[in-house]
C-alpha cells in the first residue's frame, strides 16, 4: 500500500517538509477540454463574444491561477513558478486548453498545470455563457511531469 505523503503517522493532515530534498529543474503539463455549441464555437474563434476575446481571458485566468495554487489547495507549497504558459486548440466540438508550469525548486508543479488548465476552461466557461449554457468541462488530467525524485512521467497515450 502507498503512503499517502500528506498524513502524519496519526493520520493528521500535514504540509510536506521538502526542505532537504534538492533543487532539480521540474516542470508539468496538463490538458483538459471544454465542449460546447457551434454557435459558440464559432463566436470564441470570431471573437464575436458578447464579452469580448475569451481566450485572451482565459490565458491571463489560467496564468494567474497557477501563480495562486498555494493558496488555493490545501498543503500545496507556494512556489516561485519560473514559467506558465497556456495554449489553446480548436477542436470539432471544443476548445482543448494545454497548460505547462516550470521551475527550478524542491517540489513538483503538477497542481499548478492542473490549476492552470482548471481555471482557464471555467474562463471560458464564464466567457460563453450568454452563447451556450451547457457547455462541459472534461477531461481535465497531467499530461507529463519532469524532475524530482520519481523522474519523468508520461500520461499513457
Amino acid at each position: 500500500m502507498t503512503t499517502l505523503t500528506h498524513l502524519d503517522e496519526q493520520g493528521q493532515a500535514r504540509m510536506v517538509d521538502v526542505g532537504g530534498k534538492p533543487v532539480t529543474r521540474r516542470s508539468a503539463t496538463a490538458t483538459g477540454r471544454i465542449r460546447m455549441s457551434a454557435e459558440a464555437l464559432a463566436a470564441i474563434r470570431d471573437g464575436s463574444g458578447p464579452k469580448g476575446d475569451v481566450l485572451a481571458a482565459a490565458r491571463i485566468a489560467g496564468i494567474m491561477a497557477a501563480k495562486r495554487t498555494g493558496q488555493l489547495i490545501p498543503l500545496c507549497h507556494p512556489l516561485a513558478l519560473d514559467s506558465v504558459t497556456v495554449d489553446f486548440a480548436f477542436e470539432s466540438e471544443s476548445v482543448a486548453v494545454t497548460a505547462r508550469a516550470s521551475l527550478d525548486g524542491r517540489t513538483g508543479v503538477e497542481m499548478e498545470a492542473m490549476t492552470a488548465t482548471c481555471i482557464a476552461l471555467l474562463t471560458i466557461y464564464d466567457m460563453a455563457k450568454a452563447i451556450d449554457k451547457a457547455m462541459v468541462v472534461e477531461g481535465v488530467r497531467l499530461l507529463e511531469k519532469t524532475g524530482g525524485k520519481s523522474g519523468p512521467w508520461r500520461a499513457p497515450e
